[in-house]
């Protein structure tokens, strides 16, 4: 067994992964995947990284709009979102499961020239710092 490098400043890793894909407008069901994907989120943590995940930020964006994830509104901010917020990430976690979205969040990395990531025990861990 190879110890892997380690990362000497945290990454913002998006966790990518389905949110409405599949869910035929089920709120249930969206908010299954979307526990889903914040069930990586300490997985992720636990690296030394700082998970985060776009439907964070667009959901509420949404709301205060006075539109949801189904309202036609949603194509206007969920994968705009996700691109704005890409401009700041260092690496894509891409969880199973179709998705239009998440696959284009992998694109937009890819072309950034980001890590893109499928398991979490790809990720480099950041090494531990002592607190200030």
């Amino acid at each position: 067994m190879t110890d892997k490098p380690v990362a000497d400043e945290p990454m913002l890793i998006l966790i990518a992964g389905p949110y409405r894909s599949g869910t035929d407008g089920d709120p249930q069901a969206a908010a299954a995947n979307l526990a889903r994907l914040e069930a990586a989120t300490w997985p992720v943590f636990a690296t030394g990284h700082l998970p985060v995940i776009g439907e964070w930020i667009a959901l509420p964006v949404l709301r205060s709009a006075g539109a949801g994830p189904t309202d036609p509104l949603a194509e206007q901010v969920l994968y705009p979102t996700a691109d704005r917020l890409l401009a700041h990430c260092d690496a894509v976690l891409r969880l199973p499961g179709a998705s239009t979205g998440a696959d284009q969040d992998v694109a937009i990395a890819r072309r950034r020239g980001l890590p893109v990531y499928h398991d979490v025990a790809e990720i480099t861990r950041r090494a531990q710092r002592e607190s200030v």
